[in-house]
């Protein structure tokens, strides 16, 4: 088998319960159950801002872990028709990539998805 630096899940979703991604608390919700369903520890509290303009404005998460970071974005008008989710997981730790989309699907109740896993080395 071989040795890993990292794995990167990469997780696009659309028509996302409008919602649940212009909500603070459930942003907030989602990477705590996230980060214990991965079995990660959190550095510090999640940074969850809104802002930006246009189509490109909603908010954006970003949580450390002790092995590296959490970060999202949430856009309730982007190009694809509005509601869309843009989620990257990268851990040194290995985690079941299943579960993040899982995880996602339970707070977001997206409609479509694409997803990506990658196993990262310099």
């Amino acid at each position: 088998m071989a040795e890993y630096w990292g794995f990167h899940t990469i997780l696009d979703a659309s028509g996302c319960d409008p919602e649940s991604i212009t909500s603070y608390d459930n942003i907030y919700g989602f990477v705590k159950d996230l980060v214990k369903e991965i079995d990660m520890v959190a550095y510090g509290e999640p940074q969850i801002v809104n802002f930006g303009s246009g189509n490109k404005a909603g908010y954006t998460l970003v949580q450390l872990i002790e092995t590296s970071n959490i970060c999202a974005h949430f856009v309730p008008d982007d190009l694809k028709g509005g509601n869309g989710m843009y989620l990257d997981v990268f851990s040194c730790k290995p985690y079941d990539p299943q579960t993040v989309v899982d995880i996602a699907q339970k707070w977001f109740k997206f409609e479509k998805f694409k997803t990506a896993f990658v196993e990262r080395q310099a």
